[in-house]
């Protein structure tokens, strides 16, 4: 099991720009993924993208395809860079992990950080 903490959340204004960070207790496997997920009240929670340590494959909700940059950025950090926010961006923002290929449905994951806060204004 590892411990995760997310970080980098704020309240930003539309068209802003936030960078999340998901660090580890440990160094992630080489065949982990790692995947963030939101959720706003009221909705469940929305896989939003993910990275596969080692192979370096990222995945992409169609929802911010183009806005959002997943990559890994040393041996325990995940980051999520967030561009042209919107208010529809609003939630609490997680990261999950877990041993093998990459899914967007939060049930696969066994590991979860405590979550950031994003909050978009128009």
């Amino acid at each position: 099991q590892v411990q995760l903490v997310e970080s980098g959340g704020g309240s930003v204004q539309a068209g802003g720009s936030l960078r999340l960070s998901c660090v580890a207790s440990t160094s992630f496997y080489e065949r982990a993924c790692i995947y963030w997920f939101r959720q706003a009240p009221g909705k469940e929670r929305e896989g939003v993208a993910g990275v596969a340590i080692g192979g370096g494959s990222r995945y992409y909700a169609d929802s911010i395809k183009g806005r959002f940059t997943v990559s890994q950025d040393n041996a325990n950090t995940v980051s999520l860079r967030m561009n042209s926010l919107k208010p529809d961006d609003t939630a609490m923002y997680y990261c999950a992990a877990r041993f093998g290929v990459c899914y967007s449905n939060s049930n696969k994951y066994n590991d979860w950080g405590q979550g950031t806060q994003v909050t978009v204004s128009s």
